[in-house]
């Protein structure tokens, strides 16, 4: 990355450090109108942007573009934020210049979408902006697809036709130097605490059992062979699989119990 003082010709390290409620009073002002706090307001969380063009920095475009395009997305956030949300300015600033960047790229990318996918996705991506004004969360689908008059499943594609991979390591956002990464804001509907140490405890249990039965065992439930097949594959009666069968069950059942 180029150096930190030369970003569009800004000199970063002269950027102002406010407090909290500095941020928050210059907010008031600004919404009233007043044209230096909006400056001051913007020159002060210009960090965020730098924060953010780090990550996207690559060969075809530089810096000093993405910053530019990063900036948009800054004033976006200022002239769309409300107090009412209960965040902090930083907090909802931050995913707007990175969606104004990601946009930025994926309208100049060599991936190439299909002009009527395009379409669609302008007109969805429009209406989101405009419920965006108005809610304290992003909207969802079916709300976009109500507020643009497209069918939702059109909306699904067209995005998605538009939309890069996103890594489970990118971060969210930054907050007091704490990053939230997006794998950190996905639900493991598979596995849980709960399954994990039953796992492990049958993992042991099954450790307990004599080689004969964990070949029947894994036979039976994990290739799913018949006892006739097992029999005839280990040498030994079906009778006396049935038996080492009904052993090891009994044997895992008393210590799940």
């Amino acid at each position: 990355m180029a150096s930190k003082v030369d970003i569009c010709g800004i000199n970063t390290a002269e950027l102002p450090k406010l407090k909290s409620s500095e941020i928050a009073e210059l907010m008031k002002k600004l919404k009233q109108g007043d044209k230096e706090a909006r400056q001051l307001f913007l020159f002060s969380n210009m960090r965020l942007v730098l924060s953010v063009v780090k990550r996207f920095a690559v060969n075809k475009n530089s810096i000093d573009d993405i910053f530019q395009v990063g900036f948009v997305g800054l004033i976006k956030a200022m002239d769309n934020f409300d107090e009412n949300f209960n965040v902090k300015f930083s907090t909802y600033a931050v995913p707007m210049i990175i969606g104004e960047i990601r946009r930025f790229l994926r309208d100049n990318s060599t991936v190439r979408v299909s002009r009527s996918l395009r379409d669609i996705a302008y007109k969805a991506l429009q209406a989101r902006d405009k419920l965006a004004k108005n809610m304290p969360n992003d909207p969802n689908l079916e709300e976009i697809a109500q507020e643009s008059g497209l069918d939702m499943r059109d909306v699904l594609s067209a995005l998605d036709a538009i939309s890069d991979p996103v890594s489970l390591y990118e971060p969210v956002y930054n907050d007091n130097n704490e990053t939230v990464m997006v794998m950190d804001q996905i639900k493991d509907v598979k596995n849980s605490c709960d399954d994990f140490i039953e796992h492990v405890a049958l993992k042991e249990i099954l450790n307990n059992l004599n080689s004969r039965e964990k070949e029947i065992l894994w036979l039976r439930y994990f290739k799913g062979k018949t006892q006739v097949e097992i029999s005839s594959q280990v040498g030994i009666s079906q009778a006396q699989v049935s038996r080492l069968e009904k052993n090891a069950l009994a044997e895992i059942k008393k210590n799940f119990s």
